[in-house]
């Protein structure tokens, strides 16, 4: 990288041989380990690690203390709360390491999804687009796009927009979120978005 674009604290560790979009902002304690690609217009809040080759979209947000592990993705406009965890092995032991790529287990999350303060997303699962993951929730399985999921494990309480307002179906299915100025229609046990 010739040109730095970004922001990095000078708390902050930056590796060699990484990709970081313009505007970018790496706050205190932060690391960014090397393989790593960050789009533009990304925020990583205080004591942030992002390890080797992990993928992450634009307008991304990481709140403080959360450690994006080899393996897993997140696409554009992903919101992590403070202190949310995310995994890359099933079956940890200290006495039989899996070390290396070979091992881990991927994780998608999808754009625009938010995952709610301290809670964990088990890996292996994808997080649909838009889905919205509350505060302290466990994600066992996968979430599909707009959904509203709480607890532990995780389970679907409701449906949001892609601006995360609750939805409210009509007779027919069919919700309005005024913020997103979108229309959406509930069918087959899912939400998709209304052109």
């Amino acid at each position: 990288m010739s040109e730095k674009n970004y922001y990095a604290h000078p708390l902050a560790v930056v590796d060699d041989n990484v990709e970081i979009g313009d505007g970018t902002k790496i706050w205190h304690f932060s690391h960014v380990q090397s393989g790593a690609r960050i789009g533009k217009k990304c925020v990583m809040g205080q004591n942030v690690n992002i390890a080797n080759d992990v993928e992450i979209g634009n307008f991304v947000k990481i709140q403080n203390n959360v450690s994006v592990y080899e393996g897993v993705t997140l696409e554009d406009y992903v919101f992590c709360g403070p202190s949310m965890v995310f995994t890359n092995i099933l079956d940890p032991r200290c006495k039989y390491p899996q070390v290396g790529k070979e091992f881990y287990i991927k994780t998608l999350i999808k754009e625009g999804a938010s995952l709610g303060a301290n809670s964990t997303i088990v890996c292996g699962h994808t997080v649909g687009r838009f889905a919205f993951v509350g505060a302290g929730a466990v994600v066992t399985k996968n979430i599909p796009d707009f959904a509203l999921v709480v607890g532990n494990p995780a389970r679907i309480i409701g449906w949001v927009s892609e601006a995360g307002k609750r939805l409210q179906f009509d007779e027919n299915g069919y919700a309005f979120c005024a913020k997103s100025n979108k229309k959406y229609k509930f069918e087959n046990n899912q939400v998709v978005e209304v052109e």
